[in-house]
């Protein structure tokens, strides 16, 4: 037995709501992709200093945890980065034998809405785990760096105010 059709005014709203957690999850991809873009700013600058002031070229403990630090920081940030096709919908680009116009427009208005309200659910969550996964690899980036920040500024306190570690 199958589920009635819920009337056509119920579908426009399941519809607009559906797109406007669509929307929502879009301006938070947007977010993330910003924040990628500061830490990857940060990471350029903590490497920055340290080429600078010449402590990289320095071989030490605080060295090899700091260069180990930016580049597992690079690498989430490039993971984060990598190319990701998020869906949409209707795809037009619709490999199958029937195309878009063949399939959705002989459907009555009804039922137009009711897969349209299905796409859009689709689409979100297969768009949500990829959001999951940037989000991530954000996270675990801004941990990092908030790590590499206090191991910076002991490695240049140490060797700028401690002589007897400059003579090493």
């Amino acid at each position: 037995m199958t589920a009635p059709i819920p009337d056509q005014e119920t579908l426009k709203l399941a519809v607009e709501d559906v797109r406007r957690v669509v929307d929502k999850q879009k301006e938070e991809r947007q977010m993330l992709i910003t924040q990628i873009n500061i830490l990857l700013a940060a990471n350029t600058a903590f490497l920055t200093i340290l080429t600078f002031s010449k402590e990289i070229l320095k071989v030490n403990l605080f060295t090899l945890v700091e260069i180990i630090l930016i580049l597992l920081n690079y690498s989430l940030l490039l993971r984060a980065l990598v190319p990701r096709q998020f869906l949409v919908t209707p795809n037009l680009k619709n490999d199958k034998k029937e195309s878009f116009l063949e399939k959705y427009l002989v459907m009555t208005p009804q039922n137009y809405l009711l897969q349209t309200l299905v796409n859009l659910k689709e689409v979100y969550n297969e768009n949500e785990q990829k959001l999951d996964d940037i989000s991530q690899s954000v996270f675990y980036t801004a941990n990092i760096t908030l790590a590499i920040v206090p191991i910076i500024l002991l490695h240049l306190f140490t060797s700028y105010f401690i002589p007897e570690l400059q003579k090493r």
